[in-house]
């Protein structure tokens, strides 16, 4: 059984953005690294997210003051950090009479400018929907509400660019390889794996790191560990239509029962509306949108925009299983949001799991964990990082993206606007280094479709772990929503041909 002679510094049970994060974290500051991933990169909850950088409005009526603040103060962050992939995002929040009074929405929103820090990012102002270009898409008893800032990421991107930074500081990152047991010997932790190609391994780490996700009791289970806390899981679905509206902001929306949802502009083309909150029974891989789901969903836009959404219109869903840290609330939507960071000395040898947790906190969550862990393993002792330091790509300011798009149309004038902007959005100055010097599709080895090129498909199977079409089209970019079965198939064959090899 093959693996590694010397044992690693800790070992990260998990690919996604808390996983990553840590696995970042800890290889920065000097510790030997492994990440083991069951399935591709921000298979699950990470990809399945609202894709919002944000501190949760809603959480302060459940008086979660704390995690709001902890969020909001890394909104921006993460903006300086990763602007490629995260950039802010205006939200309009209508007043809906008979549910929240205005003073209450202006209080919770001027709570939301002051206890974060907010830096960079416009503050909220009252509008008149009648005069504002976000009305017009609304019913028209929709006359006044709010305009405040949060902000947008690509959150399978966001898992993704943490791991390639793992990666860069020297961390060996290994998908498609399920941590089948853990167990202590010698002071060590012995973790075995097996892999999609039938091998088996065997790891040895002086800490392990559980970032399971909705898998995090039962990882402990393999480990012979018991839990501190019990897990609540929480599906989340969302469904894509074609685009309802032409400006650029988002909608912040109320229900009559007391939920909200948001409505995103998406992918140039779509709408994005999301989310419900629904008790998940069941392995979170299956999760899957209802058609009561998509029902509520498509009559909760329908409350708002002047022509009704109906389940036909659905051009995509998808769903992520949020694992909630019991608090015995009643409703999903009350379940809290925070996490918890729980050491356990098993034999002497570290065993840490993270509960919970939000993508906007994943970076001071990871933080936090090498924290801990560092007075247990003396590699990990170098200084806090993660916080000023770019992410791959991200190595440009705030305010750089436009000058970036404009370079790279310059270069290469064969590029459409359109893909152009999605390139720079997914890839950020690293985009240079696949796109090279080519005038023309020939050059990047040909257009699979829609934009994608070649070089830019064999650069994510060769820098970013890829090796389906889903892994492509669905994760490291949504050319999905816009591939016909053709283009899928072609896609296919092209990765047929080059014979992509799962983790050795």
């Amino acid at each position: 059984m093959p693996g590694s002679a010397q044992p690693y510094d800790v070992i990260v049970i998990g690919g996604g953005v808390n996983g990553a994060g840590v696995a970042r974290d800890a290889a920065g500051r000097g510790a030997r690294v492994l990440l083991l991933e069951a399935g591709d990169l921000a298979q699950g909850t990470s990809s399945a997210s609202t894709k919002l950088i944000h501190g949760g409005l809603r959480y302060l009526e459940h008086y979660e003051f704390g995690l709001v603040r902890e969020a909001l103060k890394e909104r921006e962050t993460l903006w300086g950090i990763a602007p490629h992939i995260i950039w802010p995002l205006r939200f309009v929040l209508p007043h809906r009479p008979g549910l929240r009074p205005r003073w209450l929405l202006r209080l919770g929103l001027f709570l939301y400018d002051h206890i974060g820090g907010r830096k960079k990012l416009p503050a909220t102002r009252s509008i008149d929907l009648r005069r504002h270009v976000a009305g017009e898409p609304l019913q028209p008893q929709y006359t006044h509400g709010f305009e405040y800032s949060d902000g947008w990421v690509d959150d399978a991107r966001l898992v993704l660019l943490n791991a390639r930074d793992a990666a860069a500081h020297g961390a060996k990152v290994r998908t498609r390889t399920p941590a089948d047991t853990l167990r202590c010997e010698d002071g060590l932790w012995v973790v075995e794996a097996s892999c999609d190609n039938g091998h088996r391994y065997r790891f040895t780490g002086r800490a392990i790191v559980n970032a399971a996700g909705p898998a995090v009791l039962d990882l402990l289970k393999r480990a012979d560990a018991e839990p501190e806390h019990k897990m609540r899981l929480v599906r989340g679905s969302h469904i894509v239509v074609r685009r309802l509206f032409q400006h650029d902001y988002a909608y912040f929306f109320q229900l009559p029962d007391g939920r909200i949802f948001f409505a995103i502009p998406y992918e140039r083309d779509f709408t994005l509306i999301g989310t419900t909150d629904v008790d998940h029974d069941g392995p979170a891989s299956a999760a899957r949108a209802s058609a009561d789901e998509i029902a509520y969903l498509c009559e909760g836009a329908s409350l708002y925009f002047r022509e009704p959404i109906t389940p036909a219109d659905v051009v995509w869903t998808y769903s992520g299983v949020r694992p909630l840290i019991e608090d015995g609330s009643g409703r999903p939507e009350a379940a809290t949001r925070g996490y918890r960071i729980d050491l356990d000395m098993e034999e002497g040898a570290p065993l840490l799991t993270i509960y919970g947790g939000k993508i906007t906190s994943y970076r001071h969550v990871a933080e936090a964990a090498v924290d801990e862990l560092a007075g247990h393993v003396p590699a990990m002792a170098g200084k806090r990082w993660t916080g000023k330091a770019a992410l791959p790509g991200g190595d440009f300011p705030t305010s750089g993206a436009a000058a970036l798009k404009a370079e790279i149309k310059l270069a290469h004038p064969f590029l459409t606007a359109a893909t152009v902007d999605r390139i720079v959005k997914a890839y950020g100055t690293d985009a240079r280094r696949w796109l090279g010097d080519a005038d023309d599709w020939d050059a990047l080895g040909g257009e699979i479709a829609h934009g994608l090129s070649v070089a830019e498909a064999a650069w994510l199977i060769d820098h970013e772990w890829a090796q389906t079409t889903d892994d492509i089209l669905w994760r490291r970019s949504k050319l999905g929503l816009h591939f016909s079965e053709d283009d899928v198939a072609k896609l296919a064959a092209w990765l047929d041909a080059k014979v992509v090899m799962p983790a050795a």
